[in-house]
């Protein structure tokens, strides 16, 4: 059976446009205008993954976003006309996997789609190497090899490389990664994962002045490679 999308936009013809894009690409489709039919949906239901705008009436998208994400792990991609980096963060903060502004082009949604369902089939945090193409990651044995000899990282340049590789495609927060590595965010931790980020680049990337596999995303945070996209050397 094919997966179920759920659709949460206040715009009908928005949910109209998604539905038959979604459907013309295979997927089942639920759609709704607001956010309290959401969160019920999304908790009856439990579809496979949630596309959600954030200028919903009464309960907006941030708080069906936190809501969901108290109950359930299934994935959230924002699709909202609110283009600020602020709205972009406190969005992925809350438990989004990914962020689109409208207008927004079909191939990219549909890509950003199948990404996140095929994360969501798999298990981020289980103890397995992780490969791509010449880089593997061995996150439980605390290594990293490229093209098989062992990689000379830092203690906190492979838990950073580790938080980012263990969701492919996934744009994490500075905040995000810095309570993951420091267990805290202030001015002084942004600082030290700027250094670590350039520091990695240097040791994994072809041309570390254009990264392929640590993508910044500005004013936000960091998006590691898909694992079909352009590898290390």
């Amino acid at each position: 059976m094919s997966e179920q999308i759920l659709v949460v936009d206040d715009e009908a013809a928005v949910r109209r446009i998604l539905r038959s894009v979604l459907e013309d690409a295979g997927y089942r489709v639920v759609a709704t205008g607001t956010g309290e039919e959401a969160v019920r949906l999304a908790e009856m239901l439990g579809p496979d993954l949630i596309v959600l705008d954030l200028g919903l009436p009464e309960m907006s998208g941030l708080d069906v976003c936190r809501a969901v994400r108290s109950r359930s792990q299934m994935p959230i991609l924002i699709l909202s006309l609110r283009t600020a980096e602020r709205d972009k963060v406190v969005a992925l903060d809350l438990g989004a996997d990914d962020y689109i502004t409208k207008p927004f082009g079909i191939d990219e949604l549909l890509a950003r789609v199948r990404a996140l369902l095929r994360r969501a089939k798999g298990d981020p945090l289980a103890p397995l190497p992780l490969c791509f193409g010449p880089l593997t990651l061995d996150c439980h044995g605390r290594m990293a090899t490229l093209h098989g000899e062992r990689l000379p990282l830092t203690r906190t340049e492979l838990q950073i490389l580790c938080t980012l590789a263990q969701h492919p495609g996934r744009v994490l927060t500075h905040a995000m990664i810095m309570h993951r590595v420091w267990g805290r965010a202030t001015d002084h931790e942004l600082q030290a994962l700027r250094f670590h980020i350039t520091q990695l680049r240097k040791k994994i990337e072809v041309n570390p002045a254009q990264p392929r596999l640590i993508i910044t995303e500005i004013g936000i945070g960091y998006r590691f490679a898909e694992p079909d996209q352009p590898e290390p050397r």
